[in-house]
């Protein structure tokens, strides 16, 4: 009777997260989409304001007070809350991390109006970036609000991050996998089924605002012949070139900007917004993050000679933008610049007698998954985005021999992973995260780590931390000293909650100096 009983009682924890997860993704579609249409409304007006200052100039004056307000309200907006620059995806991988806290009621309402005037102004930035920050912002003060600490605070967090991205670009899939393989690192069945359930009630919410059709929407009939496939390999290795160079670019500007020292930090988006003028009046099309460039590409494919300079104009300025440090990501930028270097390099063989113009839009999907790919060194994730944002399963295996390509000649040119690089570049406050209380610190062991087939009592572990479980798979283990660590393991070390990231880098340093077997 005792075992019938006991094969009845319901491990209800999972299912607990999950619904957390899809109140989380509720809220966060809710606020996302309207951060959406509030840019896209904003960026309308934009775009009329410079048709209408090619008109008659006399609107410059009107022109030059909105952007004087801008730059100080954002500055205002940054001086207030450091956390609000940029991207924000490094900030929430740094948070998750264990390296720096937020405040997340000032980083929700900050990052949503200063993102909005910054995205909305026509600067080359995204807006996936701040989505994934404001999503985490509402999974911590959901974690804050039900007294939640630790790892299930983290994993709400995570999840809340998980439902910006997909609220973003209705590709929940893709939102999930990119938190778990960029950002979170952790593949838990904790941390992913609620990241999924958030990100597929964001996905839903976005829906009712937006509709079914994908976010880049192409029409793609043909799938890529076979004969053609070894173009794909000379576009992998042209991206992972190109590729290095944005993250080149794109993480020194700030040394550009910081030859410019007699305008404060927090006010150096004047000289982007000033640059912005000549643009919004001759190429009021390339405004903006992109998207609906991708689309046109789609549609209408320009002359090789239109594509460099739109190649070289969207390179330069989407580093201007960014290096200013207003809230805007570079998530949807590199896809455009993918995009525009598929055009680009499908247009060459088709003047070359190689390609036939219908199969030009293959490559131009091709490269916006190979670009992003290489960039962020997170193929799974490119390839499944572009997949959900496009609408089609024609592409699979050509995307997958793209971004491998890609991402390989990056990681020979020892080029890093562009969020974690910038994450780097950010201070840390550890003296910021509150609280004395024990917590968990999971450290995935992957295969060819020294850790990899050594016993337990091999490794000198640092003071301050007990090693206490092993997850292998679905069920979890209390070590021994004899225990053999394997590859895929995760392990479960308690710390406490304010020396989480100090005792991850002392592991790593152990991990490293330990000779190889």
């Amino acid at each position: 009777m005792g075992k019938k009983q006991q094969r009845l009682i319901l491990d209800k924890t999972r299912l607990h997260f999950i619904i957390k997860g899809v109140l989380v993704g509720l809220l966060v579609g809710l606020v996302v989409s309207l951060f959406r249409i509030t840019i896209e409304k904003l960026m309308g007006v934009a775009k009329w304001g410079f048709h209408q200052i090619a008109l008659n100039p006399i609107y410059l004056v009107v022109w030059l007070v909105i952007v004087l307000f801008i730059v100080l309200f954002d500055g205002w907006l940054i001086q207030g809350d450091i956390n609000i620059m940029g991207s924000g995806i490094p900030q929430v991988e740094g948070q998750l991390a264990g390296e720096l806290e937020m405040k997340w009621w000032s980083v929700l309402w900050r990052k949503w109006i200063g993102g909005v005037l910054a995205i909305g102004s026509g600067l080359f930035l995204g807006r996936e970036g701040p989505s994934i920050q404001l999503g985490s912002a509402i999974g911590q003060g959901l974690a804050e609000k039900t007294a939640q600490k630790g790892t299930p605070r983290r994993v709400l967090i995570a999840g809340g991050a998980a439902a910006g991205l997909s609220a973003a670009f209705n590709a929940p899939i893709a939102a999930t996998l990119f938190i778990l393989e960029e950002v979170y690192h952790d593949f838990s069945p904790l941390v992913w089924t609620t990241a999924l359930a958030a990100s597929i009630a964001a996905d839903m919410v976005s829906m009712i605002f937006f509709g079914l059709k994908p976010v880049l929407y192409m029409r793609y009939t043909h799938a890529l012949p076979l004969r053609y496939y070894i173009y794909l390999i000379v576009l992998g290795v042209m991206l992972g070139l190109l590729g290095y160079l944005y993250q080149y670019i794109t993480l020194n500007v700030d040394k550009v900007y910081a030859m410019i020292r007699f305008i404060p930090r927090q006010f150096d988006s004047i000289i982007a917004l000033v640059i912005l003028l000549p643009i919004g009046i001759f190429f009021p099309s390339t405004l903006g993050g992109g998207n609906s460039l991708i689309v046109q590409l789609g549609n209408n494919v320009p002359s090789i000679t239109i594509l460099v300079g739109l190649f070289l104009l969207r390179l330069i300025f989407s580093t201007i933008s960014y290096g200013s440090g207003v809230p805007g990501g570079i998530f949807l930028p590199i896809l455009t610049l993918g995009a525009i270097l598929g055009a680009l390099f499908g247009q060459i063989l088709h003047v070359l007698g190689i390609l036939p113009e219908y199969l030009i839009i293959n490559f131009i999907i091709y490269a916006m998954a190979g670009y992003f790919a290489c960039i962020s060194k997170a193929p799974f994730t490119a390839i499944l985005l572009i997949t959900e944002m496009v609408g089609s399963l024609l592409h699979l295996m050509p995307l997958a021999v793209v971004s491998i390509i890609a991402y390989a000649v990056v990681d020979l040119l020892r080029g890093q992973p562009i969020y974690e690089s910038m994450l780097s570049k950010l201070h840390p406050n550890p003296e910021q995260i509150h609280g004395f209380y024990k917590d968990h610190l999971e450290i995935p062991v992957f295969a060819g780590s020294k850790l990899q087939g050594r016993q337990v009592r091999d490794i000198q572990w640092p003071k301050d931390c007990l090693l206490i479980s092993i997850r292998r798979g679905e069920n979890e283990q209390i070590p021994h000293g004899d225990t053999l660590i394997r590859s895929g393991d995760t392990l479960i070390i308690l710390t406490d909650h304010k020396k989480r990231a100090k005792i991850r880098t002392k592991i790593e340093l152990i991990t490293q100096n330990l000779v190889d077997k």
